[in-house]
C-alpha cells in the first residue's frame, strides 16, 4: 500500500486516535488542533511537523473530526479555509455530526474545486478510535471512497457504504444519535429510579448490563456514575447540538420524536445546570437533584 500524506484536523479524544490509528498504518500525518498541546503530543509520537498552510498542497486527504458543522465549514471554506490550497483529487473525509443537507452541500463545494468529499460520521468512542476500530457511517462517490479506502481501512473496522453521495452518512449517523441519546438519558433515569427502592447505582450496572435491558451506552456510561468520574469522553454539550439535528431532520420530514424531544429536555437541564462541561453520563444529576439523591463521589 502507498503511504499517503494525509492531514487529521481535531485532535480531541476522537480525532487524536484516528491520527494515531492513520499514523500506525504508515501514513504520513500531521495533526491539528486548536490545542497546542495535543498537537505537540501528537508530534511527540511521530506526527509530521509543518503548519497546515505550509502543506496544504501536498496532502492527499483531509480528515475533519471537528465538533460541528460551523467548524466543519470554517475549516474547509472559512477566511483560512484549507479547500482552496489542496490539489485536484485530494479527499476530504468529514466525520462530524452534521444535517444531510450540509453534507450535500460540503459536496458540492468541494467539487467545484475539484476536491473528493466523503461523508463520513464516526461511532465507537475514543478507546475503539485509538485502535482503529470505529464504525463509519460513509456515502461519496466510488471516487471518493477509493481515494479514502486507506483512512478507512487504517480507522475502522466496520465501514457501512451507505450510498453514492453525501447526505446518506449522515442521516444513518441522526437515527444512530437519536438512539445514543435517548439510551444515556434512559440509563440514568433507571439508575436514580433504582436508587429510590434501593437498588445501589454498582448493584444496577452488575444485574442490568446482564439483563435485556441493557445497552452500549449503559454499559459504557453507567460505570462513569459509579465511579463518580464526569472526565467527559463524550461531553453533555454535545446531545444538544446532535439532538436538535435529529428534531430539525424529524421536523423537516413531517416525523414525530417525542422520545428524542424528551432526552433533549434532559440535556438542556444539565447543561443549563452547568454541567456542560461534564461527561454526557452527568444527565443523572439532574435526576438526582430532582429525587433528593446523592450520586457516588470520585476519590
Amino acid at each position: 500500500m502507498m503511504s499517503m500524506q494525509i492531514a487529521v484536523i481535531g485532535l480531541g479524544s476522537m480525532g487524536l486516535g484516528m491520527a494515531q490509528s492513520i499514523l500506525r498504518a504508515g501514513h504520513k500525518t500531521h495533526g491539528y488542533d486548536l490545542n497546542p498541546t495535543q498537537v505537540a503530543a501528537f508530534q511527540d509520537i511521530g506526527g509530521a511537523d509543518g503548519t497546515l498552510d505550509q502543506v496544504a498542497d501536498t496532502l492527499d486527504a483531509v480528515v475533519v473530526v471537528v465538533l460541528n458543522a460551523a467548524q466543519t465549514e470554517d475549516i474547509l471554506f472559512g477566511p483560512q479555509g484549507i479547500a482552496a490550497s489542496l490539489t485536484s483529487g485530494a479527499v476530504v473525509v468529514a466525520c462530524a455530526t452534521v444535517a444531510p443537507e450540509f453534507a450535500r452541500k460540503m459536496e458540492a463545494k468541494c467539487a467545484a474545486l475539484g476536491l473528493l468529499y466523503l461523508d463520513a460520521p464516526i461511532s465507537g468512542g475514543a478507546k475503539k478510535a485509538a485502535d482503529g476500530a470505529l464504525s463509519i457511517m460513509a456515502a461519496g462517490t466510488a471516487d471518493a471512497f477509493k481515494a479514502a479506502n486507506p483512512i478507512l481501512d487504517a480507522t475502522a473496522d466496520s465501514v457501512f457504504r451507505l450510498g453514492d453521495a453525501a447526505g446518506a452518512g449522515s442521516a444513518m449517523k441522526a437515527v444512530n444519535q437519536l438512539l445514543a441519546g435517548v439510551h444515556i438519558a434512559a440509563m440514568a433515569e433507571a439508575l436514580t429510579f433504582g436508587m429510590t427502592q434501593g437498588v445501589s447505582p454498582q448493584t444496577f450496572v452488575d444485574v442490568i448490563s446482564k439483563c435485556a435491558g441493557t445497552s452500549w451506552m449503559l454499559e459504557n456510561r453507567a460505570p462513569h456514575i459509579v465511579d463518580g468520574d464526569y472526565t467527559p469522553h463524550s461531553s453533555v454539550n454535545i446531545w444538544p447540538k446532535d439532538l436538535g439535528i435529529v428534531l430539525d431532520v424529524a421536523k423537516s420530514a413531517g416525523f414525530g420524536a417525542p422520545l428524542t424531544a424528551a432526552a433533549m429536555q434532559q440535556f438542556l437541564a444539565a447543561a443549563g445546570s452547568g454541567l456542560g462541561a461534564e461527561d454526557d453520563a452527568a444527565v443523572a444529576k439532574v435526576y438526582a437533584r430532582n429525587a433528593g439523591l446523592v450520586l457516588p463521589e470520585g476519590v
